[in-house]
């Protein structure tokens, strides 16, 4: 590799994480000593590199030494002690005069804040089967029908004076919540979900999150009237055994979605209306009641709820004896799913970002950290997903969250990558009213902006979605499909763990204007296993499975101009590089590849013969999934043409 690569791209090619690339463990304990490296291009014009750690608040400056010299890169390594459970670290490089400053955030002459600083978690327990899994989300009144005897009947129930529509024919698009209030059943069940366990399967899943089960009167359940007891319309506690072990039978995983930030307004704590519970049950009509205290009630009577829904009456976690119910007790709501017969394997709070937050007392941290103390006294290797659509990353330092639900570091990003608008922003008007597309360095930057807070173990666990139960499906919206694949090949190859929401892989129909939209009923029988969108998530699954590098190698950005991003997932045996192009006009991209240790004489394998072949011809080649593109190398860079709304996933 020639000199003037190393002097344009050196900066670019310095670079560390928490991988095992770059670490000789990962959850260390409390006395061990960690091996930490470092590595950049051999001519890169460094003279010095230094470690910098701090333990009891002293800071320590340690002299990286050469360990070795592999593909064109210098790998500097240091040892660092575990001195506290939380260790933070970063890099000086002195080089052409200049002290340059490195962190997850990246490289700058600058002295950077702490908090993009690398961190190593002592003694920490990774949920690991999540990083290796794909994730498959199910809204299970729309999913499949297995008992039609345990469906929902017209006027069965009902909920703020509106009765229970049964629809019959599964195929009928869902009405708009103003005319069915949530009230209209399709007879989706786990009798259904259990059915399709080898459909799951043959497309690459691994791990469901399923929407709440618990019973409740609308089709969502979000408005639980009692946390004890699966909903008798989805096959009761029974099915959800069944389905539990005939998954892990087949190898999968199952978490499970909850509300605890609410109840309904039916539920036996509260009881408003008395629907199912005497009056002389709960704390709506009882003031003096244990239950009255699981509330936030006002002097007047009024009572606090969640974000203008009335039905949905907020729990108060100043009352010992709900943390008790909750998550506390032996025989809490928490604890008693994770044991068997049920053996859950983790939880989905929903709308955890407000939870135990009340005005002058804010006690979320206090909740969450209870919370998962006591989730991992049952299951070490539990779960713990939670609802948050921005940046969140003070919950995943290691002792509350595992994962957000990760819209604001993957969908929001790619979706507005190739042209969709911000879903959290497009309510605003004056926002509504234009396009905001991002371009490659403004997704890059809110990408690092939300992973160098985060610890990479953590990283790891994200869960990475792109549509769900609460947002308008992509492939909906009206986008191309070459640009949907795009955001697809990204999704699933970024950092995390992938997921797919049910009927994606199909095409399901659907509509963006309301909720009901992207929750209409699984299209069965349509033949959609031929399409191109069924077959592109079925390989993508399935290369997750095949591949180690997805799960544990590392995640690095090599280019990014314009419409034209490309990352790297890469360890010390494979190397992927994804090129997302969102453009409207043909392109081309020169990619440094040599910053990956990539080279004509470099010793992965296959690469050899792979970059021989860009070198003597520009034929084309094909990628990954099967894509035609031309391409040539040389001297560290590979060129590549890409035609507008084109994107590739190329093993080098």
């Amino acid at each position: 590799m020639k000199c003037d690569f190393a002097e344009k791209y050196w900066k670019d090619s310095v670079y560390s994480d928490g991988s095992l690339n770059y670490l000789s463990c990962q959850s260390p304990s409390i006395g061990d000593k960690v091996r930490v490296r470092l590595r950049l291009l051999k001519n890169a014009p460094v003279n010095s590199i230094y470690l910098r750690y701090t333990i009891d608040g002293t800071h320590s400056m340690v002299p990286m030494s050469c360990a070795f010299k592999k593909n064109g890169l210098n790998y500097y390594e240091a040892v660092m002690p575990i001195g506290q459970n939380r260790m933070v670290y970063s890099f000086m490089l002195l080089g052409d005069g200049t002290f340059y400053y490195y962190t997850q955030a990246g490289l700058t002459d600058y002295i950077q804040n702490e908090s993009s600083n690398f961190v190593i978690l002592a003694d920490y327990v990774q949920p690991a089967w999540v990083k290796n899994s794909v994730f498959y989300q199910i809204f299970p009144e729309r999913f499949c029908n297995g008992d039609p005897a345990n469906d929902v009947r017209d006027g069965e129930i009902t909920k703020m004076g509106h009765k229970s529509i049964q629809v019959r024919d599964w195929n009928q698009v869902p009405g708009r919540y103003e005319d069915t209030h949530c009230l209209d059943f399709y007879g989706g069940d786990l009798q259904g979900i259990k059915s399709k366990i080898p459909y799951l399967k043959e497309l690459g899943v691994t791990a469901l999150y399923i929407n709440p089960l618990f019973t409740g009167p609308s089709v969502h359940k979000y408005d639980c009237i009692d946390y004890e007891q699966i909903d008798p319309h989805f096959g009761g506690d029974e099915a959800l055994k069944e389905l539990s072990e005939a998954l892990h039978e087949n190898g999968m995983k199952l978490v499970l979605d909850i509300s605890i930030n609410h109840t309904g307004t039916d539920h036996k704590w509260f009881n408003k209306d008395g629907v199912y519970y005497d009056k002389s049950t709960g704390a709506y009509n009882n003031p003096d009641s244990e239950e009255r205290s699981f509330y936030v009630f006002n002097e007047d009577g009024s009572y606090n709820y969640w974000r203008g829904a009335p039905d949905l009456p907020q729990l108060n976690y100043r009352s010992d004896v709900l943390r008790e119910k909750l998550y506390r007790g032996e025989d809490s709501v928490l604890k008693k799913w994770l044991k068997p017969p049920y053996s859950i394997d983790g939880w989905r709070f929903d709308v955890a970002d407000v939870m135990a937050k009340y005005g002058k007392d804010q006690l979320s941290h206090e909740v969450w950290r209870e919370i998962r103390k006591e989730i991992r006294s049952v299951n070490p290797n539990a779960f713990i997903m939670a609802e948050e659509w921005g940046e969140c990353s003070e919950y995943m330092q290691g002792d509350e969250w595992d994962s957000t639900m990760d819209y604001y570091g993957c969908a929001r990003i790619w979706r507005s990558f190739i042209g969709d608008n911000d879903w959290v922003l497009e309510h605003i008007p004056k926002y509504a009213e234009t396009k905001h597309k991002y371009n490659a360095l403004q997704a890059k930057s809110q990408m690092l902006q939300f992973l160098s807070r985060l610890p990479f173990i953590i990283q790891q666990n994200l869960y990475n979605l792109m549509d769900s139960h609460d947002m308008d499906r992509l492939h909906n919206n009206p986008v191309c499909f070459g640009d949907y694949r795009g955001a697809v090949i990204a999704q699933f190859t970024m950092i995390g763990t992938p997921s797919i929401y049910y009927g994606d892989e199909a095409g399901i129909d659907g509509r963006i204007e309301d909720m009901e939209g992207c929750r209409y009923p699984m299209p069965w029988g349509s033949g959609f296993e031929e399409s191109e969108q069924y077959k592109l998530h079925k390989m993508l699954s399935h290369l997750r499975q095949e591949h180690k590098v997805f799960a544990e190698g590392s995640f690095q950005f090599i280019y990014c101009l314009d419409q034209v991003i490309s990352f790297a997932r890469y360890d010390e045996e494979e190397c992927f590089l994804s090129v997302i192009n969102s453009s409207d006009t043909d392109t081309e991209a020169e990619l440094p590849v040599g910053v990956l240790g990539i080279t004509q004489d470099s010793d992965h394998d296959g690469n050899h013969e792979i970059l021989g072949q860009y070198e003597l011809d520009s034929i084309g080649h094909k990628d990954t999934l099967g894509m035609e593109f031309k391409g040539s190398y040389a001297d560290g860079v590979l060129k590549l043409e890409l035609p507008a709304h084109t994107s590739y996933l190329i093993e080098l």
